[in-house]
């Protein structure tokens, strides 16, 4: 700009746009997801608390299709299994062994009684308080065990013996009325009530097989036991236990494994007197 030029007044700033309100709307509260209730803990499956030391003996014969989860079943239990493979010429001792158990075999086919006779001796050489014995086809439920150790343990008994006749009906009417009069002659000779004196599924003391020489070999020898027992003033306990019949294959012989019965129940009495 020369001297003579008037100033020029500059343009005034253009007039800031009138300031538009934002309305922010209000945060709209979200309920919470309603928390969801505790799950009730599961109820505790409590076992029979047993405190000596046991193991099972199941003498088997031909029982390869029933053995190996039945041993399975036991060892969940935390308890040792003895089977005494009487002679099988099925995968009897194999289907054991590979379960866990220990295998004892007879060569030949020697008896039910025999086969318990040689478990009972592995016990005794190792030394357990108490054997449980159970038959190998199913027929009894290994879940029952401890019920029958913890009764031996409470009553201070020598023997206990399951009890299959609580609910009689389950078994076939033949066995059921053959087993009513068995035990009711060895209840009378024992002089104390043993309602089902033919059921396998016992727990019987180390003291008690130390202070019984059995003598025979086959299905008797549980009648043996019994009758010894009693006549030596041991307690014998009975406790109610499933009776399971699937179709299950009996190697008794009725005529023969009854005459046997007769001869010992025989043999006793005379014996006694």
């Amino acid at each position: 700009m020369s001297d003579g030029d008037a100033p020029v007044a500059p343009e005034p700033a253009p007039a800031a746009a009138p300031a538009v309100p934002v309305t922010v709307p209000a945060a709209v509260p979200v309920a919470a997801a309603p928390a969801r209730p505790a799950a009730a803990p599961r109820p505790a499956v409590s076992r029979p608390s047993v405190h000596g030391r046991y193991c099972v003996v199941i003498p088997a014969f031909q029982a390869g299709q029933t053995i190996g989860p039945i041993v399975e079943r036991v060892k969940t239990l935390g308890l040792d299994v003895v089977v005494v493979d009487d002679g099988s010429r099925d995968a009897t001792a194999t289907a054991a062994s590979a379960r866990g158990a220990v295998v004892i075999s007879h060569l030949r086919n020697r008896g039910k009684g025999q086969a318990l006779r040689s478990g009972f001796d592995y016990a005794r050489r190792q030394r357990y308080d108490g054997v449980v014995t159970m038959d190998s086809d199913g027929q009894h439920d290994p879940s029952e065990i401890l019920l029958l150790i913890r009764a031996a343990e409470v009553q201070h008994a020598g023997m206990v013996l399951g009890n299959r006749m609580a609910d009689g009906t389950v078994m076939p009417a033949v066995r059921r009325r053959t087993n009513r009069l068995m035990s009711a002659i060895v209840s009378a000779i024992a002089k104390q009530p043993i309602p089902d004196t033919q059921c396998g599924f016992r727990v019987i003391r180390r003291e008690l097989l130390d202070s019984i020489p059995l003598r025979t070999t086959r299905y008797e020898v549980e009648t043996e036991l019994l009758l010894a027992a009693a006549a030596r003033r041991w307690k014998i306990v009975s406790v109610p236990v499933r009776a399971i019949y699937d179709n299950h294959r009996s190697h008794i012989r009725p005529l023969t494994d009854g005459l046997r019965f007769i001869a010992l129940v025989t043999r006793h009495v005379l014996w006694s007197r």
